[in-house]
């Protein structure tokens, strides 16, 4: 019997002109057309609202406050992929900050994820450098305890594997598995275009919710044959 290795080197990720074609939507929209979820819960978000990032999950699972494991993962990342990093949600002390982060922007990885605190905000702020974090905190980490890397991670309340997409605006963060995310597209596509012209209606005065009364009655809420 076989067991995994605690660093898993080699997955299979998103190809890149899939990236940039799912990062011109916005997260909600992905999140929509995906069943309504893959959304991180909303504690973790942007350390500030114009932070975007998209990409591949690499991902990371350490013990609360250290960040030896993520370290490793920024020697083994590649271009385009985002560091998920599993910190147990732990905000006692920061586990990434300016020095790792300027390293991360160097390599050309395209964001990180934390559940968990970072550090050094108002400088990554400066570097223009896309970080969703559950929080700050100025203590700094340990760097002693070994954890994992490319093993699938619970962050934010969902499930995250080593390829899948992730993508990240000022309303949080949004994971799609890699095998689903193409396939998703050009539902996102009618969905924007379905948007847009419903907007388009309310602002010549239509604003009525066609569906608002058969829902209501579904719901119990009108009588059937009623209307509000």
């Amino acid at each position: 019997m076989s067991t995994l290795p605690d660093i898993i080197r080699d997955f299979e990720r998103v190809p890149a002109h899939i990236v940039q074609q799912a990062a011109e939507f916005q997260p909600a929209i992905l999140a929509d057309v995906a069943g309504r979820r893959g959304g991180l819960d909303g504690r973790i978000r942007a350390l500030r609202p114009r932070m975007k990032l998209a990409g591949t999950a690499l991902t990371v699972e350490v013990r609360p406050g250290d960040n030896l494991m993520i370290h490793a993962a920024i020697s083994l990342a590649k271009p385009g992929d985002v560091l998920v990093i599993d910190g147990k949600g732990d905000l006692s002390a920061a586990l990434m900050g300016t020095i790792m982060m300027t390293a991360c922007k160097q390599l050309g990885i395209a964001g990180v994820v934390i559940d968990g605190a970072a550090r050094d905000s108002l400088e990554i702020h400066e570097m223009d450098y896309p970080v969703f974090c559950a929080g700050t905190n100025p203590n700094g980490p340990t760097k002693l305890v070994p954890g994992r890397i490319g093993h699938p991670v619970s962050v934010g309340g969902v499930t995250v594997h080593s390829g899948d997409f992730v993508i990240g605006d000022a309303d949080g963060v949004v994971v799609v598995e890699r095998d689903k995310i193409e396939g998703l597209l050009p539902m996102a596509k009618k969905k924007v275009r379905d948007e847009a012209a419903r907007i388009a209606a309310i602002k010549t005065g239509d604003t009525a919710a066609k569906w608002l009364d058969s829902a209501l009655r579904a719901a119990g809420a009108l009588k059937e044959g009623e209307t509000l």
